[in-house]
């Protein structure tokens, strides 16, 4: 490891302090991302309270996003005095909600509050498929059609094709990580065909990093999990370039 890869004094992160911003009802993020630590970054994570409410409809998700807009900026408040060398935003929904405009300026403006450079799922997302050179993907997410249609648009605007795509239209938040390895094995083979580059799947309270890993091989394609392209873009971004095996080919070849 080079002396450079020492960035500051703090005992464990003297690699990097990453903070890391999720909703009160996730519980996928802060496990799959340390399983993925390397050596020397630590994560350091603050929560915005969202209701586990009921999602039923289109206009059941439409408030759940309203809600995270309106408490998102107070998790930011609760990470700045830890000083994170970097934030990765743990909600993939809001970064795709507004397209690709609205992702970059929705990135400016929390880098500009935070003080420090970030991550959100759309850009995670759009530089690991680049990274991989896919252009025709299979999309699944947790969502409902409202929403999974703001995400067909954001990967429309940056030049993707989406061929397939399978929303599970979970019942609330919580719902979203009690999706069953069944249920998310055979949203893969839906949207998979000889047509589609890569899979890459949205919502990050979807435990999916692991089967991804393992459904690359019996896909014989790239599998892409939002966390594992969240987690593989902060580290990018702040010049670790540990490959780390176990997650799939983004995090061990790119």
């Amino acid at each position: 490891m080079a002396v450079n890869d020492i960035r500051h004094q703090d005992r464990l992160g003297w690699r990097r302090k990453i903070g890391v911003v999720v909703p009160s009802t996730n519980t996928i993020v802060e496990p799959e991302f340390h399983a993925m630590a390397p050596l020397g970054v630590t994560h350091h994570t603050a929560r915005f309270l969202i209701p586990n409410m009921a999602l039923n409809s289109d206009e059941d998700f439409e408030q759940l996003v309203v809600a995270i807009k309106a408490t998102l900026d107070d998790a930011i408040d609760g990470l700045t005095p830890a000083a994170p060398d970097h934030i990765i935003i743990g909600i993939s929904a809001e970064s795709f909600w507004d397209g690709a405009d609205g992702a970059r300026q929705l990135e400016e403006r929390l880098v500009a509050k935070a003080g420090c450079t970030m991550t959100l799922g759309s850009a995670a997302a759009r530089s690991a498929l680049e990274a991989i050179g896919a252009k025709r993907l299979g999309v699944i997410t947790p969502y409902w059609p409202v929403a999974d249609e703001r995400v067909r648009h954001y990967f429309g605007e940056c030049g993707f094709e989406i061929v397939a795509l399978r929303g599970l239209k979970a019942n609330s938040p919580v719902n979203i990580a009690e999706q069953s390895e069944q249920t998310l094995r055979q949203a893969m083979i839906e949207v998979n065909s000889p047509d589609v580059d890569a899979i890459i799947q949205v919502g990050t309270n979807l435990g999916m990093a692991q089967l991804a890993a393992e459904a690359e091989r019996w896909l014989e394609k790239p599998v892409i999990a939002i966390n594992t392209a969240l987690y593989w873009h902060a580290l990018r971004q702040n010049g670790i370039d540990d490959k780390i095996p176990g997650w799939g080919r983004l995090l061990s070849d790119f």
